[in-house]
């Protein structure tokens, strides 16, 4: 009855995540989540303002833009101009996404051609390599270790797959591992793609959830990055706004150009109303985005040490709100959690086979809530 491709995908981790949830609170366990990165504190006030004030405005109950209003691209230009020190043309270079998830659902149905390879890090975000199937495109997995630092290790990739591939998919700060990118990464990046032609699309959803004053780049600050690449930008994560379904897909014009022509034949854009809000999240204070870092930063703080005491060897992270934690079976743990002290953490095989000896937790519940959870994980242990 389905198509094939169907058949190629896997259970999407999150869904079958809240499936097991669902069936413990049947059961009435009181479930503490850390499973799925969805921010607890809510949207900003004046963000919320912004969305009802426009929402009022009958002028914003048409379609809108297909590659977003124009005061929205100018609120993005101004925002990379001054966070990253990079200049973006609003006409040309920024495109309006519901959320980064559609910008990277939907890039490899522009450029992939059946057999051809799209470079994919494992472990990653699962949508990386579902979009190259929807495509018909083949996965090359680049494998992210802990003795690399989580970065992929670019001449490895065999010249066989190299010379079939078209795009690649980065993510700094990384989800699942929370780990950070150096300047000279990128760097090597953009060579890598220049020598061989690659597409390049950075993820960079979580760049400003950081901690202890570091500052994550954006992929487009790296010479010659905007000749091979584009990224992909999000205010889910840093202005609490998940369910808003607003973003950006900011860089090369020919790239954008073909991702402008797949989402013109398959949405009809961002409700102005929610870009609105958007423009007001990206050209208010953003004092808002330090307030939440100080209180994720205090709950990693919590979450990690707690971990360490009861001997899980975990990096404590720069970047991101999730811990990647090393573990004997990730889908093992995972379950005794669950179904033993109802805690809820995401197996790392669910984001790629590299992952299997890992858990990964999101610190998007309250501090009580994360020291609540480390005391049950202590007596399962």
């Amino acid at each position: 009855m389905y198509s094939s491709r169907l058949g190629q995908l896997p259970p999407y981790l999150f869904a079958r995540i809240d499936e097991l949830k669902e069936e413990q609170e049947r059961k009435g366990v009181d479930i503490i989540d850390l499973g799925i990165g969805d921010p607890d504190l809510p949207t900003p006030p004046h963000i919320v303002e912004a969305l009802c004030v426009a929402a009022r405005d009958p002028a914003n109950h048409h379609y809108p833009s297909y590659v977003g209003m124009g005061a929205f691209r100018q609120a993005v230009s101004a925002w990379y101009r001054g966070r990253f020190q990079v200049s973006l043309d609003p006409n040309r270079e920024v495109i309006a996404l519901m959320g980064s998830k559609d910008g990277i659902a939907h890039i490899p149905e522009a450029f992939i051609n059946p057999g051809d390879y799209v470079l994919v890090p494992d472990p990653g975000y699962p949508v990386y390599r579902t979009s190259t199937l929807f495509a018909e495109g083949r996965v090359y997995t680049m494998p992210l270790t802990a003795s690399n630092h989580f970065l992929p290790e670019l001449d490895r990739i065999p010249s066989r797959v190299v010379k079939k591939a078209k795009l690649m998919f980065l993510n700094y700060p990384n989800n699942p591992t929370a780990t950070v990118a150096p300047p000279s990464f990128f760097r090597e990046v953009v060579e890598f793609a220049e020598d061989h032609r690659i597409i390049v699309v950075h993820d960079n959803a979580y760049s400003e959830v950081s901690f202890d004053g570091y500052c994550a780049p954006s992929f487009l600050e790296t010479p010659g990055a905007m000749e091979v690449g584009v990224e992909m930008h999000s205010l889910s994560k840093t202005y609490n706004m998940t369910g808003w379904r607003i973003g950006m897909a900011c860089g090369n014009t020919e790239i954008l150009g073909g991702l402008k022509r797949v989402k013109t034949n398959v949405d009809s854009g961002v409700f102005n109303a929610v870009q609105h809000a958007g423009i007001a999240a990206l050209t208010g204070s953003q004092e808002c985005i330090r307030q939440s870092c100080r209180i994720y930063q205090e709950r990693r703080d919590a979450l990690v040490h707690g971990l360490r005491d009861m001997g899980m060897e975990c990096p404590l992270p720069s970047a991101t709100f999730y811990v990647w934690a090393p573990v004997e079976n990730g889908v093992a743990f995972a379950t005794r959690l669950l179904e033993e002290v109802g805690v809820v953490a995401a197996p790392g095989v669910g984001f790629g086979e590299c992952g299997k000896q890992y858990i990964r937790f999101a610190i998007t519940r309250s501090l009580e809530r994360i020291q609540e959870a480390i005391d049950r994980i202590r007596r399962l242990r």
